[in-house]
């Protein structure tokens, strides 16, 4: 019984996340033959189409394609956020023992491809798009073992998922420090102590989501303003999400009993509608389910389906409408190297110090997982999509030819790392599966 309660919400995130892999497929190959069709000057004309507003000195308008990579971003950032906090506090990664594994993988998973983009890199203006082949994406990684099914041991795709988590607070962290334009810092400031005041909230146990909504509005266009890319916003917000409930189970039972008496016991009207003593019952209700429900827990939960089956396939239609027939003349270096980076950095710097971390007992990976799904696994970290072309527009921002050319080489890499690690994976021997998840 323990078992199932604690690993159900596990697979739900899992099923979730491979049905947004199987969306995000979907939508990229939409914008590639959108974008190269004889139709193909609408889809640049759509994205590139200004929204937004002017009021005196104050201007925020932007074209469309920015809005879903600066607002609606934000907003997959924000539940990263509370993913993350989640995970630190009482999830995957809340004691030593259990980061470590994943913890390990991600350090390969960010330095092998960083420094092999290094090495291969020649040209001093594309040197920048060194942050690009370090993300993976866990909606693709997870929609390939999804398709593997049974094959694959649920601490696998355990690990892949805490992986990720911890590949993406890397990624949040080289975009903050790397990839944000000259600082403006009195916004910066600003924004600071409006996020200072909402922890200083959160800290007393006081949290409304009316608020939440104002203040988060107000610190996404001062980090606009500021310099610090607004995606970054969202991250620091969830931070002050708090996780505690305000009542215990006990108490909600005994409050959820007595409602359900008084109710049986109101005023039954013949008519389809309440009686007042009802109302009164109904509101009690929901004052004591918004008490039970942990805030952090129920906005992941409400913002999850919206970030997987919306922003995520919205992002990929309007990133990865590249335009292969003026993309001849870009920079096949470039290209060649971010997928090299991909496939090779990925997989030779998980694997290697997992499986040297494992040796030496540094780590404690868990049984049903083989040393050759570690390699199969490791190769699934090299599909970098949605964060690997969020990080290619910032490191090339001003230059459409080196981040169609990095785009590419983003589609190869990630298709190369992907039929590579699914082949390792399905050709596992039977003998090193657990069968029973």
């Amino acid at each position: 019984m323990i078992k199932k309660i604690v690993l159900t919400p596990v697979q739900k995130f899992i099923k979730i996340e491979s049905f947004s892999g199987i969306l995000l497929l979907a939508a990229t190959i939409i914008a590639l033959l959108w974008a190269n069709s004889p139709w193909g000057e609408s889809y640049r004309a759509l994205w590139q189409y200004k929204i937004g507003f002017t009021s005196g000195s104050f201007e925020l308008n932007k074209p469309l394609i920015l809005w879903v990579n600066d607002g609606l971003m934000a907003i997959f950032f924000f539940l990263i956020g509370l993913e993350i906090k989640r995970e630190f506090l009482i999830g995957e990664l809340n004691s030593l023992k259990k980061l470590a594994f994943p913890l390990f993988g991600a350090l390969g998973g960010m330095l092998a491809p960083v420094l092999l983009f290094y090495m291969l890199n020649q040209n001093p203006e594309t040197i920048k798009g060194w942050g690009i082949p370090m993300a993976t994406d866990i909606a693709f990684a997870l929609a390939v073992l999804k398709i593997l099914g049974n094959r694959v041991p649920l601490s696998l795709k355990i690990f892949l998922t805490a992986f990720a988590i911890v590949d993406d607070i890397g990624a949040v962290i080289v975009i903050a420090l790397f990839y944000s334009a000259s600082i403006n810092v009195t916004m910066l400031i600003s924004a600071l102590l409006l996020l200072g005041v909402l922890y200083i909230l959160s800290f007393k146990g006081y949290y409304s989501k009316f608020l939440l909504i104002a203040f988060s509005i107000i610190i996404w266009i001062l980090f606009l303003k500021s310099g610090i890319h607004p995606t970054l916003a969202g991250i620091l917000l969830a931070f002050s999400v708090p996780i505690r409930q305000k009542i215990d189970t006990p108490e909600f039972i005994d409050n959820l009993m007595a409602i359900t008496t008084n109710i049986k016991q109101g005023l039954l009207l013949k008519k389809p509608i309440l009686s007042k003593e009802q109302i009164e019952q109904i509101d009690n209700l929901e004052d004591w389910t918004q008490k039970y429900q942990s805030p952090l827990q129920h906005l992941e939960h409400k913002l999850h389906d919206w970030v997987a089956y919306f922003i995520i396939p919205v992002f990929a239609l309007a990133n990865a409408g590249v335009f292969l027939n003026s993309s001849l003349n870009l920079d096949t270096v470039l290209m060649k190297n971010i997928a090299i980076a991909l496939v090779l950095g990925n997989s030779i710097g998980i694997s290697t110090i997992v499986l040297l971390a494992k040796k030496i007992k540094l780590i404690e990976v868990p049984k049903d997982i083989s040393n050759k799904q570690i390699i199969g696994v490791s190769f699934l970290a090299g599909i970098g999509f949605t964060m690997a072309i969020f990080i290619a527009t910032l490191a090339f921002d001003g230059n459409p030819a080196f981040i169609d050319a990095a785009k590419i080489g983003i589609l190869i890499g990630s298709l190369i790392s992907a039929i590579i690690g699914y082949t390792i994976l399905r050709l596992t021997p039977a003998k090193t599966l657990n069968n029973s998840n």
